[in-house]
C-alpha cells in the first residue's frame, strides 16, 4: 500500500511543479470559469439546431436573433469599460454580468416566439459583454508581465475544458431525453452559482488610489493609440471566424453535408463528438503550446493562428463538398481551428495587457472584447443568410480569402511596433 501512495504523491508533485505559479485568486477564478463554461457548452452546439429544427424558425431568423446579442454586446462593452475602471470595479461588474446572463437563459428556455428569442439573446449579449472585459482585467491585475500569458492560458484551459464537458454532456442528454429547454435552464442556474463564487471568493482588484479618468478623456486617449486601433481591426477578423464556429457551423454540419452519417448531414451525436474533439485538443495543448510560443512575439503567434484558421475554414468547405466520408475533412478542420485558438487566446490578452495603461485597463479590454461583439453581430446573420442561399457553402471560401487582409494588418502592426520600440520588440522576440 505504501508504494502506490508514494507513486501517487510523486505524480501529484510533478504535476504541481509543471503547473504555472499563480496567485490563489487566479486559480479560484479559473475554477469558477470552468463551471461557467460547462453551462456554455450545454447550448454551444444545439442552440441554432433547436431553434430551426425544433421550433421552426428559419436559418435567417435564428441568425438575426443570435446577431442581436452582438448588438447589445456592442453597447454593453462600452458600459463595461466605464464600470470596470469606476467605483463599481471588476468584481461588481462580474456580479452584474452573472445576473443578466441568468435571466437571458430563462428567456431562451421558453422562447417560442421570435420576440422572446431576440429578447433572450439581447440580454445574453449584455451579460457576456460585461463578463469578458471584467474577468480579463481581474486576471491582468493579479499577474505580472512574466506570468500573464500563463494566467491567460489557464483561463483558456478552464474555458475549453468546460465547453468540451458541457457539449459532451448535452449531446448525451439530448440523445436520451431530447429536452433542449432543460439545457438553457441549467445554464442559467450555473450563471447564478458562478456569481456566488465571485461574491464569496474574489475581492475587488481595482486599486483604490486610482483616480478615474473623465469618461470622454479615457476613451479618446485609447482610441488615438494607433497601434492598438490597428490591432482591433485585425482582431475583428478572428472574432468573425469564432462567431461562425458557434452559430453557423453546427447548422451547416447538421443540414448541408451530403457525405455525413444522417439524411442531410451529421447526426447530433457526431456533431457533439466533433466539438468535444475540438475542445479536447485545446485542453491538451493549451499550457504546453503557450509555453512553447512564449519565446515568440505575440503578433507572430497571432499570424500562426491566422494561418491555421485559413486551413480550418478551407477544410470546412471541403466537408460540405465531398460525397462520402465527410468526417475526414471535418476532423482536420476542427483540429486546425483548435490549435489556432490555443495560439490566439493568451497571445491576444497578453498583447492587450502590454499595451494598456493601468488606469485604462478596463477600456482596453472592453474594446478588445468589442471586436467579438462586432463579430457576433455580423457573423451569425451573415452565416444564416448564406446558408439560405443556393451556394451557401461558398461562405467558407470567402472567409478563407479574408485571412489575407487580416494577415496584412498584423504584419503592418508588427513593423510599426518594431519601428516604434526596436529594443522592446527585440527582447520580446528573444
Amino acid at each position: 500500500m505504501g508504494q502506490p501512495a508514494q507513486l501517487l504523491n510523486s505524480l501529484i508533485d510533478r504535476v504541481a511543479a509543471w503547473l504555472p505559479t499563480l496567485r490563489r485568486e487566479v486559480w479560484i477564478l479559473a475554477a469558477g470559469q470552468l463551471l461557467l463554461f460547462i453551462g456554455q457548452g450545454f447550448t454551444l452546439v444545439y442552440a441554432s439546431i433547436f431553434f430551426v429544427n425544433q421550433l421552426g424558425f428559419s436559418s435567417t431568423q435564428v441568425g438575426l436573433a443570435l446577431s442581436s446579442s452582438g448588438l447589445s454586446g456592442l453597447a454593453g462593452r462600452f458600459l463595461a469599460g466605464n464600470l470596470i475602471d469606476s467605483r463599481l470595479g471588476r468584481r461588481g461588474t462580474l456580479l452584474l454580468a452573472a445576473v443578466f446572463s441568468a435571466v437571458a437563459c430563462a428567456c431562451l428556455a421558453f422562447a417560442d416566439t421570435f420576440t422572446l428569442l431576440v429578447s433572450g439573446n439581447l440580454l445574453l449579449g449584455l451579460g457576456l459583454s460585461l463578463y469578458w472585459p471584467a474577468t480579463l482585467a481581474v486576471t491582468a491585475d493579479l499577474t505580472t508581465p512574466e506570468n500573464r500569458a500563463d494566467a491567460f492560458a489557464l483561463t483558456q484551459l478552464s474555458n475549453n475544458l468546460g465547453l468540451g464537458l458541457g457539449a459532451l454532456l448535452a449531446g448525451q442528454y439530448i440523445a436520451m431525453a431530447g429536452s433542449y429547454r432543460a439545457l438553457f435552464l441549467t445554464k442559467g442556474l450555473i450563471y447564478l452559482i458562478f456569481g456566488g463564487v465571485i461574491y464569496v471568493a474574489i475581492a475587488e482588484t481595482r486599486q483604490a488610489r486610482m483616480t478615474p479618468l473623465k469618461l470622454a478623456q479615457g476613451w479618446l486617449q485609447t482610441l488615438t493609440h494607433r497601434p492598438f486601433v490597428l490591432f482591433l481591426v485585425a482582431n475583428t477578423f478572428f472574432a468573425l471566424y469564432g462567431a461562425q464556429l458557434s452559430s453557423t457551423l453546427p447548422l451547416y454540419l447538421a443540414n448541408f453535408v451530403p457525405g455525413g452519417n444522417a439524411a442531410a448531414g451529421f447526426s447530433e451525436r457526431l456533431i457533439s463528438g466533433l466539438f468535444f474533439w475540438h475542445a479536447l485538443l485545446k485542453i491538451i495543448g493549451q499550457l504546453p503550446i503557450t509555453r512553447w510560443v512564449k519565446r515568440i512575439d505575440h503578433i507572430s503567434t497571432l499570424l500562426m493562428a491566422l494561418t491555421l484558421w485559413a486551413g480550418g475554414l478551407l477544410f470546412i468547405w471541403l466537408t460540405g463538398t465531398v460525397p462520402t466520408a465527410a468526417i475526414a475533412p471535418a476532423l482536420f478542420a476542427f483540429s486546425l481551428i483548435a490549435i489556432a485558438e490555443v495560439l490566439y487566446g493568451p497571445s491576444t490578452s497578453a498583447l492587450v495587457g502590454e499595451m494598456a495603461p493601468l488606469d485604462r485597463r478596463g477600456i482596453y479590454f472592453s474594446l478588445e472584447s468589442e471586436c467579438w461583439a462586432l463579430g457576433f453581430l455580423v457573423g451569425p446573420a451573415l452565416g444564416g443568410w448564406a446558408l439560405d442561399q443556393p451556394a451557401g457553402a461558398n461562405l467558407w471560401l470567402a472567409l478563407v480569402s479574408s485571412t489575407g487582409l487580416a494577415g496584412a494588418l498584423l504584419l503592418y502592426l508588427k513593423q510599426q511596433r518594431l519601428t516604434a520600440d526596436p529594443t522592446t520588440a527585440a527582447q520580446t522576440e528573444s
